[in-house]
C-alpha cells in the first residue's frame, strides 16, 4: 500500500463549533487516556503510525469536515470515500477500530469516531517529538460518505492553487497552510508521486532538486522493487520537527509541491522562518491542527455517535 502525507483540502467553510476541551469529562472520564494508551502501544511497535494518522485526519477533514466519513466501508449501494484513489494509501483504520471497541466497552455510544481520529493524531504527534496540545472535543459522526465528494489535489499542484483552496474553502491563511505542510516532516512518498521530477521530457532532472538527492532517488526508483518509497524528510523522518523546512530550503524536497513552497514568493518567507525557529513551528503547528480540526464539524444533535466506526448506525 502506498503511503504519503498529503493534506490538500477542498471542503465546506468553517462551522461555528460548540466544541470544548474535556468534553467527555463527565460522560466518559477515561476517554482520552484510553485513546492515548492504544496509540502509545501502536507507536512503540510502529513509529510510522504518526504519518498514517496525520494523513487520515487530513483526508477526513478534506471532504465533508472532520466527521469520520473516511472510515465508512463501501456497500453494494454506495462507494464510500475510503475507496477513492486519493485515499488508496490511507491506513490506521484498525487502530481506530481497536480504540472504538475499548471505548464502547467503557462508555457505550458516547465517544465519536471523529473525536477518536482527532485525539489519536494529537497523541501520535506528541509521541513523535511534536507539540503537546489540547484539542476540543464534542464532534459527532457524519451520515454520508461518498466517493464523488472526494476532491483532493495532488502533489504536482501549484502553490497558488493550494493557497486558494486553503483561503477560500478552509478559511486558513497562507502561513497556516505552510505550517500544516510541516506534517511532511514524517511519512514517505512512493516513486510514482515524484518520478516526473527525476527525468523531464528532455531527459534532465528537475533543476530545483539537489543533484545528490536526485541521483539517490533515480537509483532507488530504478530498483526492481514495486514502486519503492523514500522519506519526505530525508534527515529526521520519524520526528515532528522543523527539519522539513531546512530540507526544502536546501532543494531536498521530494515532492514538487514541497519544493515549490521554498521557492514561491508568497510562501518562502514562512518556510525560512520555520526553518530557523523550531519553537515557532511547534506552536504554529499545534494551533493550525486545532483550527483544522474544527472545520465543518457536526455538533449537538447533528449526525450520530457510531457504534462501529466503519458502518453507519441502523437508521431504522
Amino acid at each position: 500500500m502506498k503511503m504519503m502525507i498529503l493534506f490538500f483540502f477542498f471542503i465546506l467553510p468553517l462551522a461555528l463549533a460548540d466544541l470544548k476541551v474535556g468534553f467527555y469529562g463527565s460522560s466518559c472520564p477515561k476517554a482520552e487516556s484510553i485513546v492515548q494508551k492504544a496509540v502509545r502501544n501502536r507507536f512503540n511497535r510502529d513509529k510510522s503510525i504518526t504519518a498514517a494518522l496525520l494523513r487520515m485526519h487530513f483526508h477526513d477533514c478534506a471532504v465533508r469536515g472532520c466527521d469520520a466519513s473516511i472510515l465508512i466501508n463501501s456497500t453494494k449501494s454506495n462507494t464510500a470515500e475510503k475507496d477513492s484513489g486519493a485515499n488508496d494509501s490511507v491506513r490506521g483504520y484498525d487502530l481506530i477500530d481497536e480504540v472504538k471497541q475499548t471505548l464502547e466497552d467503557a462508555c457505550p455510544s458516547t465517544v465519536s469516531c471523529a473525536d477518536i481520529i482527532t485525539l489519536a493524531t494529537r497523541d501520535a504527534v506528541a509521541l513523535s517529538g511534536g507539540p503537546k496540545y489540547d484539542v476540543p472535543t464534542g464532534r459527532r459522526d457524519g451520515l454520508v460518505s461518498n466517493i464523488n465528494n472526494v476532491n483532493i489535489p495532488g502533489p504536482n499542484s501549484l502553490v497558488s492553487v493550494i493557497s486558494q483552496f486553503f483561503e477560500k474553502n478552509l478559511g486558513l491563511t497562507t502561513q497556516e497552510m505552510v505550517t500544516l505542510f510541516g506534517a511532511h516532516t514524517v511519512g514517505v512518498a512512493h516513486c510514482s508521486f515524484f518520478a516526473n521530477r527525476l527525468s523531464s521530457s528532455g531527459g534532465k532532472p528537475d533543476p530545483t532538486m539537489d543533484p545528490a538527492l536526485s541521483a539517490k532517488l533515480v537509483k532507488l526508483c530504478s530498483s526492481s522493487r514495486d514502486d519503492p518509497a523514500t522519506p519526505l524528510d530525508q534527515k529526521t523522518s520519524f520526528l515532528v520537527d522543523n527539519e522539513f523546512y531546512k530540507q526544502i530550503l536546501a532543494k531536498k524536497g521530494v515532492l514538487q509541491i514541497d519544493q515549490q513552497l521554498a521557492l514561491d514568493t508568497n510562501t518562502k518567507g514562512f518556510v525560512s522562518d520555520f526553518a530557523s525557529n523550531e519553537d515557532r513551528f511547534q506552536k504554529g503547528f499545534a494551533n493550525a491542527m486545532v483550527k483544522m480540526g474544527k472545520i465543518d464539524v457536526l455538533i449537538g444533535n447533528q449526525g450520530e455517535i457510531r457504534k462501529k466506526c466503519s458502518i453507519f448506525n441502523n437508521r431504522n
